[in-house]
């Protein structure tokens, strides 16, 4: 007959082996995964990622959100309710609940993390909701491609996505609650067609990575297809990257890093560039001049005292390619009719790394006769000096280490004969 001791000494082993049995495990996804795609029916090229959003008729809806690596929170379209239960939403809506005015969320979003604009009238504590009767939360929203502003209502979010290993999509999924936004439908008329929401990809406290936790490390990974008819894909957590055809190969290897620089007045994501290199000659930057990324923009642009000289040495190393009537907003476009072979665009980073924009990245066909350098003149106080836009962007693997504050970048996945749109999402394992 076991003794009270000998039978607390047992149970305790038993407790003790099954939290290290917990602690021990370890997931088999080192990723969520969501694919990415193109838009060309809004006044310019925009990206949206997928998402699923709430769980009807025994699946999941998805929604398309325009990626924003600069926006300070999510917002999409949804209305707010304070009872939420089965059959309560209308048919084709989605539902979430609202943050009171009195939950710290509603002042920290307001005074710290809102879209700052002079136009945008200030938001205050008087709407209310039927039902429990306590004020909703309402926070300014800046549409990114009108600049117009809106007002939608703070609440608690519901999204799920699916997870991955880097190479494969799991039948698992890992569901994550912000803080988003509720917008009216009526906030999305510029947006592409069925694209209903903004994805924040920023360092903001309250955009996507913050609400994303262990075993995922605070690292985005982004790939921008260059085509409609192909998605790419965007990864979060420290993974490999695999993409076809070299599916061995962990893209990973293919990446420079450059420190990000933190500006106090935004949430995106800045980098140091000591010099643009065409043919063997550099142009200067001031040492004073930040490099913004930016999902929003179509294409590069740069300051005038920065893109005339580079506009100057493209020139002169092109002089042989007849030169065609400049199509806005491009200031030097080339006869394609007898084919284009320009150099690459070097853009010199601190510690020796270079991003190569080669010509897939630098030179935009307009018509079929008509190509022109993807660069555009932003003013001569246009601040930041550089801002890298999508174009520019397309079928390189970018990444945003917000655990160690650093950039990777691979230039042209093409000329490793893959691209953003070779991940396999067909291929999908059980965990």
């Amino acid at each position: 007959m076991l003794l009270p001791l000998q039978i607390l000494i047992i149970v305790l082993t038993f407790i003790s082996h099954e939290h290290e049995a917990i602690a021990a495990y370890v997931p088999p996804y080192t990723s969520v995964i969501a694919p990415v795609h193109k838009h060309t029916d809004a006044a310019k090229p925009l990206y949206s990622v997928q998402i699923m959003t709430t769980y009807v008729n025994m699946q999941y809806m998805h929604e398309n959100f325009l990626i924003d690596i600069d926006a300070p929170f999510i917002w999409h379209d949804c209305i707010i309710q304070w009872n939420i239960y089965p059959g309560s939403c209308p048919a084709n809506t989605l539902c979430t609940s609202p943050v009171s005015c009195e939950e710290f969320q509603c002042t920290d979003v307001r005074t710290s993390y809102s879209y700052q604009k002079p136009y945008c009238s200030p938001p205050d504590n008087s709407s209310t909701l039927p039902g429990w009767g306590y004020c909703t939360c309402p926070v300014n929203v800046v549409d990114p491609i009108t600049g117009s502003c809106a007002q939608a209502m703070l609440n608690y979010d519901d999204f799920t996505v699916n997870t991955s290993n880097g190479k494969n999509i799991f039948t698992g999924s890992y569901g994550f609650y912000p803080n988003a936004a509720c917008a009216p439908s009526s906030a999305f008329q510029s947006f592409p067609t069925n694209v209903t929401g903004v994805m924040a990809l920023s360092s903001s406290p309250y955009a996507l990575p913050a609400y994303l936790f262990e075993p995922l490390k605070k690292v985005v990974g982004l790939c921008l297809p260059s085509t409609l008819s192909t998605s790419g894909v965007l990864f979060y957590g420290n993974s490999p990257y695999y993409l076809l055809p070299q599916s061995d190969v962990d893209v990973r290897s293919y990446l420079s890093y450059t420190p990000l620089i933190k500006r106090p007045d935004s949430f995106g994501y800045f980098i140091g560039v000591n010099n643009i290199v065409i043919k063997k000659r550099s142009i200067n930057i001031p040492a004073n001049a930040t490099t913004k990324i930016s999902t929003l923009d179509p294409y590069t642009i740069l300051r005038t005292d920065i893109y005339n000289p580079v506009i100057r040495r493209f020139s002169m190393v092109t002089k042989r390619i007849p030169t065609a009537k400049p199509v806005p907003p491009f200031g030097l476009c080339f006869s394609t009719k007898g084919g284009l072979r320009v150099p690459d665009i070097d853009f010199s980073l601190p510690e020796g790394k270079k991003w190569t924009m080669s010509s897939a990245n630098s030179i935009k066909q307009v018509t079929n006769d008509v190509a022109c350098l993807a660069l555009v003149d932003g003013g001569a106080t246009s601040e930041p000096a550089i801002v890298i836009g999508t174009f520019q962007m397309e079928d390189n693997f970018l990444v945003f280490d917000l655990e160690n504050s650093t950039f990777g970048f691979s230039s042209s996945l093409l000329r490793k004969q893959t691209s953003c749109s070779s991940f396999n999402f067909t291929l999908v394992d059980s965990f």
